[in-house]
């Protein structure tokens, strides 16, 4: 009986002491994974001693420029500046008042030194800090400076990327601020509810789509229609009637006649609305999940999580709605920009990212960042369909601003309603370019400008333009 209950004694020793080396072993390796996001922590004191101990790092553009240094006075105050005032807000975003954009998200790099030995005991010796790590960002310059001087006084959002890397390229919110004097600014910005400055409207701002959304629906038709989708025909009278809801195309404008292709160039609200009430409710659900609806993003920046639910008990008005990116649909740019990005780079998504590598003081590469696949969001057939269906917008549809050009684009247009006034509408572009071999994927919205034909496709052509014309 004793030594019965002895064994017993010691399994149940030996469970706790394994319990006790798997506990370990996890917090060791959720400490080294998880090292940035544990240094970011507000509450974590190793902060203080690393800024007490280093000075703030650069943030440089792809090309080398500087984008923001930290400016030490003769009393040792440091201050952070931007070379570029609003141009980069917020992307690069900002380093007091809490911190924000790349400024937040590379905090880890920024406030450590991997400067040489030698050069550490040499500012020992002459009482300075040590000179903290760069990171230089994907960022370019050039484009940067035509997607902002192009949106104007309007406010809204541009995102420039690279399909086949992930690569951003330029990311836009207006209205926005100099982050040289959010110090002086900062009450006036965090008490302005109605423009939202602080917010990066690229990864965060959240807007019904409009006919944006058609890629969606387009490509979710197709899946459930492979044999026969090319053979869909509808007769639009300017507006399509189901029970009490009553769906309008753009302006009351009669499309007459047309296929599928001709329904998506000319964005067809009326022919889109009748394809809503055609697809499995519960397969278009999969489909908004499988391209990153109603989920947490895996990217290093702040952002919002774009919504859709849609399932069998969806009724028939807001599956009408959602069909043409209205109803409760509401979207991100940046995930606009993703999906669009995976069409141009044969259905699969590379994880957009922002920062290329981390550099010490004397150029020193300390970690470099690679492309990475997200994951396929679609078959390369699929992505085929969906860029000819794009490209057809471009010749004959909605965003023929784009055709006739050195280079070939193609893409999607929407005019999102936002209210009950029918006649205010977001202006929406999502497109890609060259259509052969995409190199640059764009995507727009100017808040309560209208047409997306008329307003956003100009603007991309211009960032456009800047990438292939000579």
């Amino acid at each position: 009986m004793k030594k019965k209950r002895n064994r017993q004694i010691l399994a149940v020793t030996w469970l706790f002491v394994g319990l006790f080396f798997a506990m370990m072993g996890y917090t060791c390796h959720y400490a080294v994974t998880h090292r940035q996001t544990l240094m970011n922590n507000s509450y974590n004191t190793r902060q203080e001693i690393l800024i007490a101990q280093n000075s703030r790092g650069s943030i440089y553009a792809a090309g080398g420029q500087k984008l923001a240094e930290t400016v030490t006075d003769g009393e040792g105050k440091e201050t952070s500046v931007y070379t570029y005032d609003n141009k980069f807000s917020p992307a690069v975003g900002y380093a007091s008042n809490g911190k924000f954009g790349i400024e937040a998200f590379a905090n880890y790099y920024l406030i450590n030194s991997n400067t040489r030995l030698s050069d550490k005991v040499a500012n020992d010796v002459a009482g300075k800090k040590y000179p903290g790590d760069s990171v230089i960002t994907t960022l370019d310059v050039d484009l940067q400076k035509i997607a902002y001087d192009s949106l104007g006084m309007y406010s809204g959002a541009v995102i420039v990327s690279e399909p086949s890397t992930g690569r951003i390229l330029a990311m836009v919110s207006k209205p926005d601020f100099d982050p040289n004097e959010i110090d002086q600014i900062w009450d006036t910005l965090i008490n302005d509810k109605e423009s939202s400055v602080l917010l990066n409207r690229t990864t965060q701002g959240l807007y019904p789509p409009g006919s944006t959304f058609k890629i969606v629906t387009a490509l979710e038709y197709i899946r459930e229609n492979p044999d026969s989708y090319s053979q869909f025909s509808f007769q639009c009278n300017g507006r399509f009637t189901h029970g009490e809801e009553r769906i309008n195309c753009y302006h009351g404008t009669s499309h007459g006649s047309e296929n599928f292709t001709k329904a998506f160039a000319k964005s067809c609200n009326s022919a889109f609305a009748s394809i809503g009430l055609e697809l499995d409710r519960k397969k278009f659900g999969k489909t908004l999940d499988e391209l990153l609806f109603n989920q947490e993003l895996k990217v290093d920046f702040a952002y919002n999580q774009s919504k859709l639910a849609m399932d069998e008990n969806t009724t028939d008005s807001d599956v009408m709605q959602a069909a043409i990116g209205q109803g409760t649909t509401q979207i991100t740019p940046l995930e606009l920009n993703m999906i669009t990005a995976a069409i141009a780079n044969d259905g699969e998504l590379m994880k957009p990212y922002l920062l290329d590598r981390v550099e010490t003081a004397d150029r020193s590469v300390v970690k470099q960042f690679s492309p990475d696949s997200y994951k396929r969001l679609m078959s390369e057939e699929e992505a085929q369909i969906m860029t000819e269906l794009m490209e057809e917008v471009v010749k004959s549809g909605t965003g023929t601003k784009l055709s006739g050009l050195s280079y070939t684009a193609a893409g999607k247009t929407g005019s999102a309603e936002y209210n009950k006034v029918k006649s205010d509408s977001h202006a929406w572009f999502t497109g890609f370019a060259p259509v052969e071999e995409p190199q640059v994927c764009v995507t727009i919205i100017i808040e309560g400008a209208g047409s997306g034909g008329d307003y956003a496709v100009p603007i991309a052509k211009r960032i456009l333009d800047a990438c292939f014309e000579e």
